[in-house]
């Protein structure tokens, strides 16, 4: 648990675009879209979201951390996989209501669960009238093996 708190977001437009204090503007579920790039070449590879105590931790702690839509609960990236995510940056958008993060991944320098680096593994084609999905990058672990429960 954290001791770190937000300010509430201003309804001053020029406060919350211009100004210093950083107000992050969750939404009505209490969360902040994370857009989440490489700090060492801007790939991007994951897109999830933070609770008030995940942006807390991950602003006191230097290491990601998120809350799971899925399991409803706080979620350290990497804590399982070995491939936590070092924050080198923090950015916000104009009107506070999402967060970029440039990191470091250690462990296999994998993102997603399912091994690969990015989970923006698969490149959507238009071919015969309709939309396929093409995989164009190999898992560098084998999720089978680290995911285990």
């Amino acid at each position: 648990m954290t001791d770190m708190q937000f300010p509430s977001p201003s309804t001053d437009k020029a406060a919350l675009e211009e100004g210093a204090v950083f107000m992050p503007r969750f939404d009505a579920a209490g969360l902040i879209t994370a857009v989440v790039t490489d700090a060492r070449d801007g790939m991007l590879l994951m897109v999830a979201h933070m609770n008030a105590e995940a942006l807390a931790l991950s602003l006191e702690t230097g290491i990601a951390h998120y809350w799971s839509r899925s399991r409803s609960r706080l979620w350290k990236k990497g804590e399982t996989s070995g491939n936590l995510q070092t924050i080198v940056e923090l950015r916000t958008d104009c009107d506070q209501d999402a967060v970029w993060l440039r990191v470091e991944v250690g462990g296999h320098d994998a993102t997603c669960h399912t091994g690969r680096r990015s989970c923006f593994y698969r490149k959507a084609e238009t071919a015969d009238g309709g939309v396929r999905l093409v995989i164009d990058a190999e898992p560098k672990f084998d999720p089978g093996t680290i995911y285990t429960k």
